[in-house]
């Protein structure tokens, strides 16, 4: 069976692009604008009954409407965005708009120039209302400001209280509607014949929602955190790279560095941030320092002033007794954000290198071992009590948690004596802030979507050594994200599925100089072999830059520096770590990945034995006593370590430790886990500069972004649970839905749905008679005399009918009763889809739910009967062809006329709102093609990975029947006309005339 005649399916029209393309906006932008419309849903009497938001001139460029608009439209009006200026439009036309958000419906009022521009951002907006002239009726300037004055007569019109964005975050003003009452759109609603009759502010009850706003703007989503990610953190590793580029530098000049010098980048960062940010906050918490040993009392910590001290507190003269000091605590603060670290950095080594007889070994001077130490066990601390946060979300749980987690790493380090006396000097705290830096309550309900800082302190260490004086303190913390999904179970029961992400996870754990001339004459002792012909290391095989050695601990960063390969070991060197020297002698194996490929970096595992613990720095020491050596492709200590190395240490000459190649599905979890760091590092450092390696450079430093953000993606959108058989399609886990009943044993149901005069009854007719021969038709009308657009509640029972009588045919078989059964759901009207997916969703008989399955959503549109007026069109327009919901919409008209202007106007309109929809022609409701019939009647679009992702995205709590679609609006009165016998059409339409005034 093969139709005949040309394709009728369209290929998918160019989105305008938007100012940074992204592929969440559709669905976070109607998250946001969920947020909004919840201000007006309050349980408060005196909530207003809409948020106006009026932009340029009209508002005499009010600065909290400008900020609602930038929420909403993913900062398209931003001073910084060049985009608009880049169209050659004049200012005044690109800003003339006005936007109404009721409880659920928007209103948009726009002109034909800024109409394009804005259609991206706003079709999929549920109930949207366009208020806009096309071009031609645009031409006339005074038609036009007619026009705009009786769109926002006509917008505002059902409303008695009206809330206004007066303010901008960090600027509250005092409102006053007098000051709106001046505003021109708003003194022309005064205007008599085109105007409101009145004063706008005596006819409505006017209201500053200035504040509910800002913390809706707080709240994290992944616009949101994308752009922390890519703008604020960015800057803030910046402030970082300048610190330590402070301590870059000869070892004399670090020993004369003061804190004010050491802390400048930190203390100019937040200063001049705080200056423009017009936020106050005292809180000592949020403010940068940078102390140096002794000096870093809890006196000098809780100060609350982030002027750092005198320039007399030096790196040399800051330890006990003014000796050199051998730490140093240090926070930054992002001034007009919510980031912050602190973290304990060391002057001196934590490890003795390798010289070739331990029996020589010197002792470790006392301060730098015991403060490390303790340093770990906080960072191991701070970690678990975050990830414990993520899962209860309760501070008191955290804390537990952490201070456990101290006391335990304390007596793996072999530090039980320390533990009374630290025990009641720890503080740990977690704090969430918001967007503009400020410290929200752990238990206001605001807190949930915010960025959270974990946090230790152990304050006014003890030197054992001595007996007297004080080392100082140790801090460390991190800022953090969580995410909470709730999960409804088979059995009906809510769990939670958590993750999180640490923000500041790339900023460095651990990082020590070399001050000491008994640390850097160990150093270049080891260095000395370099020169010898052999050595405790044997024979010098090669060596050159650009090596990585990563420590199996998750905490520590990948070091890069020089690496010399020996015939019986290997010397790293760097300038945090010094020499480190590893001799075979050492380890117990010896094994390289690097997938075959050249593309792929070469890993060389080293699993060391327990002594060799005291040889290597402190963050080096882990349980599983392995670290890894990385190779990056195409360097040259790469290709001299194949050339020179490879059959070497394959021989087990001397040693007696072969080098064994080993394939991935051999490797350990934790040996994937480095070797995928390192790769994605190659990946972005081997890439070219932009946008790309911004993301690749970002994957790299937080590995563990990609899973979060497919987690938060869900959660942000809303607290509705999700069903346990779907969450790994949400979280792109998965593409298989897995199913009680088979697939062939349900009734497949195929939705035609579109405004009246659609000819979708035609398409019903068309597919019916076509494929007569291949299955049982049943088609379900919906009821002309019902005054709803849809009756669930009619159309459930229809559904039970079907079953009943499916199940009687069982009992009596029949050639017709084995043909495979079909439903065709024909709705012409005002219908929105979701209510009829939600009937079949919340049916009350769970059998019946079960046997029937959605095909696929079609939507039948015939251009001339789209727009009421103007670009004003038919209520639930857009929302029949909603992406999630529809896979296909058919043109019952203008086939022939493909580049009809109305059509392109209409396709144009209908990619924004469901970019991944199908376009079908069918002038009259003909198909003309076997792929288009496919597309109409298939039987798995609905039910498709992306098509049920963007359902859960879209319209939250849509499985369990919760979304609300809105009212229709303006409200329609269907009239059905009967006639008994021949029309006389000149009679008729002079009749239809005069009922234009009723």
């Amino acid at each position: 069976m093969a139709l005949c005649g040309r394709s009728a399916l369209l290929p998918p029209a160019q989105r305008p692009s938007p100012r940074r393309p992204r592929s969440a906006e559709a669905f976070v932008s109607c998250s946001r604008l969920r947020n909004i419309q919840s201000i007006l849903t309050q349980s408060s009497k005196s909530q207003p009954d809409g948020i106006l938001c009026i932009l340029g001139i009209d508002s005499r460029y009010n600065e909290g409407c400008r900020e609602l608009a930038n929420y909403l439209l993913f900062g398209l009006y931003n001073q910084s965005n060049n985009d608009l200026e880049r169209t050659g439009f004049p200012e005044e036309l690109l800003d003339d708009i006005i936007i109404l958000i009721k409880p659920d419906s928007v209103h948009l009022y726009c002109n034909p120039v800024n109409y394009n521009h804005l259609l991206p951002y706003v079709a999929f907006w549920r109930n949207l209302h366009f208020h806009c002239l096309t071009e031609n009726e645009y031409d006339d300037e005074e038609v036009a400001e007619e026009f705009k004055i009786s769109s926002f007569v006509d917008m505002v019109r059902d409303c008695s209280r009206i809330g206004i964005p007066y303010s901008c975050q960090g600027h509250l003003q005092i409102f006053d509607m007098f000051i709106v009452e001046k505003w021109p759109i708003v003194q022309a609603f005064a205007l008599e014949g085109i105007g409101g009759d009145g004063f706008f502010t005596m006819k409505y009850e006017l209201m500053d929602v200035s504040v509910d706003l800002w913390k809706t703007y707080s709240k994290m989503d992944p616009v949101s955190l994308e752009d922390l990610l890519f703008e604020n953190l960015r800057i803030f590793e910046h402030q970082w790279t300048n610190f330590f580029a402070n301590f870059d530098t000869e070892i004399p000049f670090i020993l004369e560095l003061s804190e004010s010098q050491a802390g400048e980048p930190f203390r100019s960062y937040f200063s001049h941030g705080m200056l423009s940010s017009h936020i106050t906050d005292n809180s000592p918490s949020r403010q940068p320092f940078v102390l140096f040993g002794s000096h870093s009392t809890k006196e000098n910590l809780n100060s609350g002033n982030f002027n750092f001290p005198s320039e007399g507190h030096l790196v040399r003269n800051t330890g006990l007794g003014g000796s050199t000091a051998k730490h140093m605590v240090v926070q930054c603060v992002s001034p007009k954000g919510p980031l912050a670290c602190s973290r304990t950095y060391f002057f001196g080594t934590t490890h003795i290198p390798f010289l070739g007889n331990d029996n020589e070994m010197r002792k470790q001077a006392e301060p730098v071992t015991l403060l490390s130490q303790i340093y770990t066990a906080v960072v191991e601390a701070v970690l678990a009590g975050i990830e414990c946060y993520a899962k209860a979300s309760t501070e008191s749980k955290a804390k537990e948690v952490a201070e456990q987690t101290l006391l335990s790493v304390l007596d793996t380090l072999g530090l039980t004596q320390l533990k009374a006396a630290l025990r009641s000097k720890v503080a740990f705290q977690i704090q969430a802030v918001n967007n503009h830096g400020r410290v929200t309550p752990l238990d206001n309900e605001d807190s949930l979507s915010l960025i959270k800082t974990a946090s230790m302190m152990v304050f006014d260490i003890p030197d054992l050594l001595t007996g007297r004086g004080c080392l100082g303190s140790v801090v460390f913390s991190e800022s953090f994200l969580t995410s909470q999904i709730q999960v409804k179970e088979k059995d009906g029961s809510i769990s939670s599925e958590t993750s999180h992400i640490i923000l500041t996870a790339a900023i460095p754990r651990y990082a020590a100089w070399l001050v000491e001339d008994s640390d850097v004459k160990l150093s270049e002792k080891a260095q000395h072999i370099l020169k010898e012909d052999k050595s405790f290391l044997g024979t010098l095989l090669t060596g050159g830059d650009g090596a990585y050695i990563c420590p199996s601990n998750p905490q520590a960063m990948p070091t890069e520096g020089k690496l010399y390969f020996f015939s019986d070991g290997l010397l790293f060197s760097d300038p945090h770590h010094g020499s480190i020297s590893i001799p075979k002698s050492h380890l117990s194996a010896v094994a390289l990945y690097d997938g075959d490929s050249t593309s792929i970096v070469a890993a060389l595992f080293l699993d060391f034995k327990s002594s060799l613990l005291p040889h290597l720095p402190i963050e080096f020491h882990t349980r599983d006593n392995f670290l890894m050596i990385a190779l990056f492709p195409k360097t040259k200590i790469y290709k001299a370590f194949y050339s020179q190395v490879y059959s070497s240490w394959q021989s087990q000459i001397n040693s007696g430790l072969s080098l064994r190649d080993v394939q991935e599905e051999f490797l350990s979890v934790e040996q994937k886990r480095l070797h995928s760091s390192v790769q994605k590092l190659f990946i972005a450092v081997s890439s070219p500069a932009g946008e790309r390696y911004r993301e690749l450079r970002m994957s790299a430093a937080l590995p563990e972004l990609e899973r979060f953000v497919q987690h938060f993606t869900v959660s942000s959108v809303s607290h509705e649970p999700v069903m346990r058989a779907h969450l790994p399609i949400l979280l792109q886990e998965s593409d298989i839905i897995p199913d009680s009943k088979a697939e062939s044993e349900k009734v497949v149901v195929t939705i035609i749905t579109g405004l009246p005069g659609c000819r979708s009854s035609d398409l019903c007719a068309f597919l019916v008679t076509f494929n007569k021969e291949h299955g049982r038709w049943l088609v379900y009308r919906q009821t002309m005399d019902s005054p709803e657009c849809f009756s669930a509640t009619h159309f459930q029972r229809y559904l039970s009918s079907v079953l009943e009588a499916q199940q009687s045919h069982t009992l009596r078989p029949s050639p017709y009763a084995k043909k495979k059964k079909r439903l065709l759901v024909v709705l012409q009207g005002y219908t929105d889809v979701i209510d009829v997916v939600q009937a079949l969703q919340t049916h009350p008989d769970p059998d019946v739910k079960s046997s029937f399955i959605i095909g696929a959503v079609n939507t039948c549109v015939e251009p001339l009967s789209c727009y009421m007026e103007h670009r004003l069109l038919f209520p639930k327009f857009l929302d029949q062809c909603s992406q999630g919901l529809v896979s296909n919409v058919v043109f019952t008209s203008h086939a022939t006329e493909q580049r009809h202007p109305l059509l392109v106007q209409l396709q144009s309109l209908i990619r924004a709102a469901n970019p991944a929809v199908s376009f079908i022609l069918a002038e009259s409701g003909v198909v003309t093609r076997n792929e288009d019939i496919e597309l109409i009647l298939s039987e798995s679009s609905f039910s498709s990975p992306g098509m049920m992702r963007a359902r859960y995205l879209m319209y939250p709590g849509w499985y369990e029947g919760k979304y609300g679609a809105g009212s229709v609006f303006p409200p329609m009165v269907q009239i059905c006309v009967w006639f008994n016998r021949p029309l006389e059409k000149t009679r008729f339409v002079t009749k239809c005339k005069g009922t234009n005034g009723l």
